[in-house]
């Protein structure tokens, strides 16, 4: 099969068309509405705590700055935008981590045939999906760390955001890549192995993952969309991956 990063990429379009497919949509709409309520209810306490908080202080301030109302109302719609952007990754990766299992199972299912082995029950795939979860935040601080120090450095600071771009997309690739091979019963560290033999081909997936994710309302389905398109580029371009 081809590796190259457009072919990479192109597997999170594959991964759109398919969770629209019957056996597919229910692993999509669980995790979807389950995030979509934590976060109404998240920006309706907010909006709330922010409310009475403008009506205390508010009052107290001169007629002439009374235009501050509209201003700090103006500022919190933006740090609610910025919360949905880089808070609902990480948020929908932790609720629609079990989810995401059972998601990947279902687009090999319709892919191949059949789902790959497994006798776990829900308790232990979530146990191993919050593992999984905690493995990838700690490898990701063990190469963020140096990265962020890196850009202090001068001279080396100037290739700092580049690195932090191929970093984003191998991390988006590992992420979502996880689950079909995983299903498979590799480790971790397999994991990374396996994505590691087309390099270019996982960095073109991520990124693609990556700049999709940047979309604001069109994030929400990135993740099952990516669970599903790393599915079948597991498929066609690792189909000897076994426990």
């Amino acid at each position: 099969m081809i590796s190259n990063p457009l072919m990479g990429a192109t597997y999170l379009i594959k991964g759109l068309q398919l969770i629209k497919k019957p056996g597919i949509r229910p692993f999509v709409i669980i995790p979807l509405l389950i995030n979509s309520l934590l976060f109404a209810g998240l920006i309706w306490f907010l909006g709330n705590e922010f409310s009475s908080l403008m009506d205390s202080w508010l009052p107290t301030l001169p007629d002439w700055l009374s235009w501050l109302s509209g201003l700090l109302w103006l500022l919190f719609a933006i740090a609610i935008l910025i919360i949905l952007f880089f808070g609902f990754t990480l948020l929908a990766n932790l609720v629609g981590a079990p989810f995401n299992s059972y998601l990947s199972a279902a687009v090999e299912k319709k892919l191949s045939g059949h789902a790959p082995a497994d006798d776990d029950s829900f308790i232990q795939v979530l146990s191993k999906s919050f593992s999984g979860e905690i493995k990838k935040i700690l490898y990701f601080a063990l190469w963020a760390i140096p990265l962020f120090i890196l850009g202090f450095i001068p001279g080396l600071n100037l290739f700092a955001p580049a690195l932090w771009l191929l970093f984003g997309a191998w991390m988006m690739s590992i992420e979502y890549a996880d689950y079909p091979l995983g299903n498979q019963g590799l480790t971790f560290p397999d994991i990374r192995r396996k994505l590691r033999e087309k390099t270019l081909l996982s960095l073109g997936f991520g990124g693609a993952v990556m700049l999709a994710s940047m979309i604001p309302i069109f994030n929400f389905l990135i993740m099952p969309a990516a669970v599903a398109g790393a599915t079948v580029m597991r498929v066609e371009q690792f189909p000897d991956s076994t426990r």
